[in-house]
Order: C-alpha cells, then structure tokens, then sequence
C-alpha cells in the first residue's frame, strides 16, 4: 500500500501541472518577485501569498521552504542578468555602448533588485585594484568569489560579518544562487568590465562589484510606476557619468 501511494506521489510530481495549478503557479512566482524586489528577501511568504492572491498552504505546496522559493527567485534572475550582460558584449562593438546598454536594460528590467547576496558583498573599505584579474575584483574586496572570476567559486556565507563588510541584504538569503550561475553572471560582467577600462572609457579603479551595484541602486523601488522609471533613468545616468573615465 505504502509502495503504491509513494508510486502515484512520484507519478503526480512527473505529470504537467493542471490549468488552475500552473496559473497559481506563474501568480505566486510574480508575487514572489514583487514582494522581494519591494522588501527584500526577507518578506515573509504570506507577503507573498497575500500579493498572489492564494492561500500561504498553496505557496508551500509549490514550494516547502522560502529557501527554496528565495532560490528560484534569484536563480531566474541571475539568469536574466547574465542573458543580457552575454546581448550586450555580442551585439555592441564599442566597448562603453556594450557596458552601458548593459546597465540600462538590466536597471530598467528591475533584477537589480534580486541579485543573489553573493555578488553584492562588497568590502565596505575596499578599493579595486587597476588591471586586477576579470575586472578588477581587488584585495580589498569581496563579491563572493574565492578566487578570480574565471575561476569562479562561491564561498558559504560567514556566520559572522568580517570588519568592514557592507551586507545589502538579509543574512538569512546568504547562498541562494547556484555557484555556476553567480558565477557565469560575474564573469560576463567581468568581460564588459574589462573591454571598456581597456579602451579608456571606464575609470580604472572601477571594477565589477562597482558595475553590479549599480544595477542594484539604480532601480529604486516606488509605488509610482511612471516615477520608479523616471527615478530609475535620472539616477542611472549620473552613475554612469559616474563611472566614465575623463581626459586629464
């Protein structure tokens, strides 16, 4: 008997989900994304719940911890990222115009706001070396690779914040990315980094954690949809101005 529920249980979780499944399915993932963007990931999941318009038991029946819901999330989003830093290097061949298209479209997409924690720690003291490995990821900094971004290996979370360290989100989200998506995203950034330092359009001492903040305060969340883009278009414009390196 015990067989033959675990067969028909394994057969359901095979089987394509039914209408009204998938579309709480796609309702909950769109909720989950709104409420994190907007509070971070750490809102509570009947947050979610209440902004798809289910009951928080049908949240976890799609998913049986916010960590794996978090994961999704931020996996998705990693995703996206790095589809558009990979557009941008291919189809732009000036080096600037490639990173800037980049910053645009990522900020005007909103994903800066769901980057896994990962690659948004950044040693608050920290300055980047010019001409460091993959974009100049320095000493003095972390965007939570062991290594240079070729090889790129996300660490486990610290239990405890290291001197100096500037922790953008929640500790509990700490790990929510695979290590080869984060690291895939850093890489290709690393790339546009690169490119336009060695052209001379980038300052030198901007490297690819810099580049992913950007992404990350440029897409201020308001309840406004028309003054989020004009906020988010007027802030991004004086980073980049920012971030340009000038004729001495």
């Amino acid at each position: 008997m015990g067989a033959a529920g675990n067969g028909r249980a394994d057969g359901a979780r095979t089987t394509p989900l039914r209408v009204d499944a998938q579309r709480n399915l796609e309702h909950v993932l769109r909720a989950a994304r709104e409420v994190f963007g907007e509070l971070g990931y750490g809102a509570p999941m009947e947050d979610v719940a209440r902004r798809a318009r289910v009951g928080v038991g049908t949240v976890y029946r799609r998913f049986p911890s916010k960590d794996v819901l978090v994961r999704r999330i931020a996996e998705e989003e990693t995703s996206r990222l790095t589809e558009q830093a990979r557009t941008a290097l291919g189809q732009e061949d000036e080096p600037w115009s490639a990173l800037s298209r980049f910053l645009r479209t990522s900020v005007a997409s909103g994903a800066g706001r769901l980057l896994p924690p990962q690659v948004l720690r950044v040693g608050s003291a920290g300055s980047a070396e010019p001409g460091g490995p993959a974009g100049g990821v320095g000493s003095g900094e972390s965007v939570g690779l062991a290594g240079p971004v070729e090889d790129a290996r996300v660490p486990q979370q610290r239990t405890q914040s290291g001197a100096g360290e500037l922790r953008l989100v929640p500790e509990e989200a700490a790990g929510v990315a695979d290590d080869a998506g984060a690291g895939a995203l850093l890489e290709v950034v690393g790339q546009l980094v690169e490119r336009a330092r060695a052209a001379g359009e980038l300052r030198a001492d901007v490297s690819v954690s810099d580049v992913l903040l950007v992404i990350a305060t440029a897409a201020p969340s308001l309840p406004d949809p028309a003054q989020q883009a004009a906020a988010s278009a007027r802030l991004l414009e004086i980073l980049l101005e920012g971030l340009r390196s000038r004729p001495a």
